[in-house]
């Protein structure tokens, strides 16, 4: 993407503006999900996904040809192939498919923990520094996880649908670290090819697994799809661009512990999903340990230098 701002760069309202708007509109991507595709829902879990993504590859197809940026090549493709099965064909098929079963606000609180997932896939790349901040936030985390799936088990939830989730959100974790062992490449481009491979396979795997391919009968799950595809997906990542580029990266982070926030409360308002003490109570903890072992500020937490000054960052 760009490098982190300067220390010294100052945070307009534009800027502020637009980091709101990036944790509102990904807060509701959640829900809009688990609309179209929960038990009683319109659209299989792999076809839903695979069709969102392949309408949002075409949308940056477009954008990569109005500025006029290339395909990438060699060792560039290659990483973004590997960007595109990690983050979009496995992390989002599992997201898609344990969120069948699984309420939008208990399914972002787990993919919250994505930081400090990413930090110590890092370390096992030996891209970044080990810090005993990172081991602390690890383990208030687990025990915070640990209570959410308690929670999860009181409504009923399988322990098989968040599983999935979590393990989706190690797989998001582990897109990021390899996508920087890779050459960069123009985020445009890289969507494209990215989300393109994810949409093929994900529509693979609809295939084998026999889903029903339709489209949306409700104007309820026809808008839910174009927010995904256009807000959720060309929309978020757009924001993301604005924020980093005005702002340090590490700020921008932060949208990963306030999501769950609002997607709590859009499904509590729209989809009458309660919220009970023991969620509100682990859900603060996943939180906290995400906080304390991948968001705050700390020397140890830095990548190396060397690889920093050669790769560059990349959002979804």
């Amino acid at each position: 993407m760009t490098s982190e701002a300067p220390a010294g760069t100052s945070v307009g309202p534009g800027t502020l503006a637009a980091f709101a708007a990036l944790v509102v509109v990904a807060g509701g991507n959640a829900v809009a999900i688990r609309y179209l595709s929960c038990d009683s829902c319109e659209l299989d879990p792999f076809w839903a996904a695979g069709t969102r993504f392949g309408l949002a590859a075409v949308l940056f197809v477009g954008a990569a040809l109005v500025l006029r940026v290339g395909l990438p090549h060699g060792r560039a493709l290659v990483g973004a192939a590997l960007f595109g099965l990690l983050q979009f064909a496995g992390g989002f098929g599992l997201i898609y498919w344990g969120l069948v079963s699984t309420p939008a606000g208990l399914g972002q609180v787990l993919l919250a923990s994505v930081p400090l997932l990413t930090f110590f896939l890092a370390l096992g790349h030996r891209q970044e520094r080990f810090r005993w901040g990172g081991l602390g936030g690890a383990l208030v985390a687990v025990a915070g996880a640990a209570i959410v799936f308690s929670s999860g088990f009181g409504t009923g939830v399988p322990l098989v649908s968040m599983v999935a989730i979590l393990v989706g959100a190690a797989l998001w974790a582990e897109a990021l670290v390899v996508i920087k062992a890779f050459p960069a490449v123009h985020p445009a481009a890289l969507n494209a090819l990215a989300m393109g491979i994810g949409a093929v396979a994900l529509l693979l795997v609809s295939a084998i697994s026999s889903e029903e391919w339709t489209v949306p009968s409700s104007g309820r799950a026809w808008l839910a799809q174009t927010y995904l595809v256009l807000l959720g997906s060309v929309g978020v990542f757009w924001l993301y661009v604005v924020v980093v580029r005005r702002w340090t990266a590490s700020a921008a982070s932060y949208q990963m512990v306030l999501i769950p926030l609002v997607t709590v409360a859009l499904s509590a308002w729209l989809q009458d999903e309660a919220i009970s003490w023991t969620f509100a109570v682990g859900g603060f903890a996943v939180l906290v340990g995400v906080y304390v072992g991948a968001l705050r500020p700390a020397g140890g937490l830095a990548a190396r230098p060397a690889a920093a000054s050669r790769r560059g960052r990349s959002s979804p």
